[in-house]
């Protein structure tokens, strides 16, 4: 009898042993070979992926990488191969396994109790088997599953922010690189003109023909440009290398990018801030964490009363006499009546209030901030715009005088660098203007091109 009730009990355990999962060792790769990011992403793959990209806040779009990036293109492409958000999707996956967790019924418990007779008038074992039920775990299942349905929706809506940030950011480093290039441009010419005019003085002061001073004037100025020229560079350097990495791009990766004019944009601040409420996706996360954490209070005042256990208990005692009979086993709610729990929940839910209220502050704050910024930068160019036709005019009417002898050439030149100091200033301020543009847009939580869309 004793040998086939342990006979029994084994082949049951084997039975439900057989539908378990099995480990799986997934080690990281040992050097650098399997690193995506270090090579470039499949052309035909890409391209695939672009044109069928589901993204509220992105236009599906053909990317071919022999071809120049648009904005459109750039935003695609941050998304789909930028490997920290390749690492945050992965991450979402825990969230859904949650959910699926919270889903699943408890597993019943059982209990095999033997007591061999070693001696006695007794004429068998005493044995005592039970099957057990966590009913407390049951009453809670549905309010859990809720609770990390809530949560999976904050994971994918923090994720939703993050790609619409790496895309408008990829997009902004896009404008400041194709800008600095510009920049570097204009500077390097200026470099080049002002080391001319350095050594004109040089050999004049040779001759004796111009005054010490006027050489050390002209060095200095010479030292500001190449200052200025050396600085663009390492600008336009940091800007591509960043870029690239937003792209999920190699380090040494060519960068072909087509310019693309800022929208005019004639929204007010608080119009904007309406738009904001209505597509950040961060702002909704806020809200569906808030939304979770209101079901922690609720799961934590439920969790104050009694929590019950049942349990199923057959016997047979020694004298072949068999019971059967219920087990109930449950707190008593006296002293803690789990009031330390209540009062983290409340507090953590009115953490989350203020945060949200504080996001929301910040949020008008910077989309008024980043309008009175492109202002500035729209009057600072029109200004600039409407001065540059004379002072090109006066600087091409002094070369000519110079050409002709009748001024000398520094005159000319100390002009035409005049002229390229008002280019650079406007260049600067056409940066500023796509810079501010892709914030605000950002800031609002959708492209432009939505705003208008009821």
């Amino acid at each position: 009898m004793l040998r086939a009730s342990i006979t029994g009990i084994g082949a049951a355990t084997l039975m439900l042993l057989n539908g378990c999962a099995a480990y799986t060792a997934r080690p990281l790769a040992a050097g650098t070979e399997n690193v995506a990011a270090l090579n470039p992403p499949v052309p035909a793959v890409l391209l695939q992926q672009s044109q069928t990209i589901d993204r509220p806040f992105l236009t599906p779009v053909a990317i071919d990488l022999a071809r120049p990036l648009g904005r459109d293109a750039i935003g695609v492409l941050a998304v789909l191969e930028n490997p920290d958000l390749a690492a945050l999707r992965a991450r979402a996956g825990v969230a859904e396994a949650q959910v699926f967790a919270a889903g699943l019924l408890p597993d019943p418990t059982f209990t095999f109790q033997l007591d061999h007779l070693l001696s006695g008038p007794d004429p068998v074992d005493n044995i005592v088997g039970g099957i057990g039920f966590n009913l407390n775990a049951l009453r809670n299942r549905g309010l859990n599953r809720s609770l990390a349905q809530a949560t999976q929706r904050q994971v994918r809506l923090d994720l939703a922010w993050a790609e619409w940030q790496t895309a408008q950011t990829a997009r902004l480093q896009a404008v400041r690189v194709l800008a600095l290039r510009d920049i570097l441009a204009t500077t390097q010419l200026s470099a080049g003109r002002a080391r001319d005019l350095l050594q004109r003085y040089l050999r004049a002061a040779g001759r004796g023909d111009i005054a010490a001073d006027q050489v050390q004037t002209a060095r200095l100025s010479s030292q500001d440009a190449e200052i200025a020229a050396r600085s663009a560079e390492t600008d336009l350097n940091t800007a591509a290398f960043e870029l690239r990495r937003l792209l999920g791009l190699p380090p040494a990766y060519p960068l072909d990018l087509a310019p693309e004019p800022p929208p005019a944009l004639t929204l007010s601040a608080e119009e904007l801030f309406t738009l904001a409420i209505r597509y950040r996706t961060d702002l909704a996360a806020l809200r569906a964490g808030y939304d979770a954490q209101q079901g922690s209070v609720r799961k934590a005042v439920m969790d104050q009363f009694p929590t019950l256990d049942l349990t199923l208990n057959a016997t047979r005692d020694s004298s072949e006499n068999k019971f059967l009979g219920p087990v109930i086993a449950f707190t008593l709610p006296l002293w803690n009546r789990n009031r330390g729990a209540i009062r983290i929940e409340e507090a953590t839910r009115e953490a989350l209030h203020a945060e949200y209220d504080a996001r929301l502050f910040r949020t008008r704050a910077d989309i008024a901030a980043a309008l009175a910024g492109l202002q500035i930068a729209r009057h600072q160019r029109d200004v600039l715009r409407a001065e540059l036709p004379s002072i090109t005019a006066f600087a091409a009417a002094t070369r000519r005088a110079a050409t002709r002898g009748d001024l000398a050439i520094a005159t000319a030149e100390l002009a035409e660098q005049s002229m390229r100091d008002r280019q650079l200033r406007l260049l600067q301020a056409e940066q500023a203007i796509a810079e501010q543009t892709i914030a605000l847009e950002l800031l609002v939580g959708a492209p432009h091109e939505a705003w208008g869309q009821k």
